[in-house]
């Protein structure tokens, strides 16, 4: 069986089309093309050598069309839409596949679309992608499929999905500014240290006259970083290298993430999100009907912070032995009283999921509110310390430069 990419002319519209199919020949694609109502243009077959060489070697433009969340959430507010309208699915995903502009997410429809036509489930299918559709996309599917409520399911997954890219866009459009002052920051005193002061101080070095504490420091930093730059550049490479590294296994990671929540100012916005993911997945799964245990192994490997992971990892397990999901996670003291208290309350009345959702908003406004007040505190402290850095410097070179014109005076 070989995979063949194809393009054609559907049969009733007259509009262009294309896609991946398995078949043993180009004429066995043809008669298969022909019953989709697909009249097969050109075909390409895919050799196996070079396909898994594309697939292992990083490609920008396979980077660039990478389908991001937003794509994703499109595409499966569109199919709802489609299957509320009572449209078979195999239909709706061949809509879906005509107008979807990211190579990657129509291959990967085109895919499912062929498996689902073989037998099997939409979930299932949608489970061969996990790079485009991960657990929790494919659990709440396959909680729609058992129920006969796919379209609400899929509703509620559009909705979850857009309110995580909008609190993560939130997130990094606020932290963007000060992140780039800091590198101008770099970069402008880099400049200066390496190639304005070392001029400026050799003027000093002829005159052999004594020279201020702060003045001589800047001298020895100016020649250090002049001549050991290359140093410096490998002791950052090779400190990024070994802590990306140490960072990979599971006791690195553990202790980065719990060294990250205890972060002074950015510490409690982590802790903030993470809580508001973990609300938010648990009622959007719970709300389509996927069971509690279940649940809360998918929220966990969505929270993004090892600590929180095994927090959640070893509620699942009291849960499991009987206890309530408020208990282990008040008893790990990283889930705040109000949260655990709203979660305890939600269980009692049997309103979890209004409970967690109303926790995922209340959280979501505090880090609206954090993030601005982080950014109100960034800015002044970036312009302070770069400030002071270059004003430092002024300092240095111009001090001995005053002391000598008022000696010869």
């Amino acid at each position: 069986m070989a995979v063949f990419e194809y393009k054609g002319i559907l049969v009733a519209t007259g509009k262009a089309t294309s896609g991946h199919r398995d078949a043993e020949n180009v004429k066995a694609l043809r008669v298969q093309l022909r019953k989709d109502g697909v009249l097969l243009t050109t075909a390409t077959e895919e050799k196996k050598g070079s396909s898994d060489t594309k697939a292992n070697a990083f490609s920008l433009k396979r980077f660039l069309e990478r389908p991001s969340v937003a794509d994703v959430a499109l595409m499966t507010r569109q199919l709802a839409t489609l299957v509320r309208a009572q449209i078979p699915l195999f239909e709706s995903l061949s809509a879906l596949i005509e107008q979807t502009e990211k190579d990657a997410l129509r291959r990967a429809l085109t895919n499912v679309r062929d498996t689902v036509r073989e037998g099997t489930s939409f979930a299932d299918a949608l489970k061969e992608h996990p790079s485009i559709f991960p657990d929790l996309y494919v659990n709440m599917v396959r909680a729609g499929e058992s129920s006969g409520t796919l379209d609400a399911v899929l509703l509620r997954l559009t909705n979850f999905m857009e309110g995580q890219a909008k609190l993560r866009g939130k997130v990094s459009s606020a932290l963007a500014y000060p992140i780039l002052m800091m590198v101008i920051a770099l970069v402008m005193i880099s400049v200066l240290m390496t190639s304005v002061v070392p001029k400026v101080t050799s003027i000093f070095e002829s005159m052999q006259k004594a020279l201020p504490w702060y003045t001589r420091s800047l001298i020895v930093i100016s020649d250090f970083t002049s001549n050991f730059w290359w140093l410096i550049l490998l002791a950052l490479v090779g400190g990024t290298t070994w802590f990306r590294r140490w960072k990979r296994t599971a006791d690195g990671r553990l202790s980065w993430d719990r060294i990250v929540l205890r972060a002074p100012l950015f510490g409690q916005l982590v802790m903030m999100v993470s809580i508001s993911r973990f609300a938010r997945t648990l009622a959007t799964l719970l709300s389509a009907g996927v069971a509690l245990l279940p649940a809360m192994g998918i929220v966990r490997n969505v929270l993004g912070n090892a600590a929180l992971e095994r927090v959640v990892e070893d509620a699942t397990g009291s849960i499991r032995e009987g206890q309530s999901i408020a208990e282990p996670l008040k008893a790990s003291g990283y889930f705040p009283p109000l949260v655990t208290h709203m979660i305890a309350i939600g269980e009692r009345s049997g309103q979890l999921e209004q409970m967690l959702e109303n926790v995922a908003e209340a959280y979501d406004t505090a880090v609206d509110a954090r993030v601005q007040l982080l950014t109100s505190l960034l800015e002044p402290i970036i312009i302070v310390v770069m400030g002071g850095a270059v004003a430092f410097i002024a300092f240095a070179i111009l001090m001995p430069l005053i002391q000598m014109s008022s000696f010869v005076e």
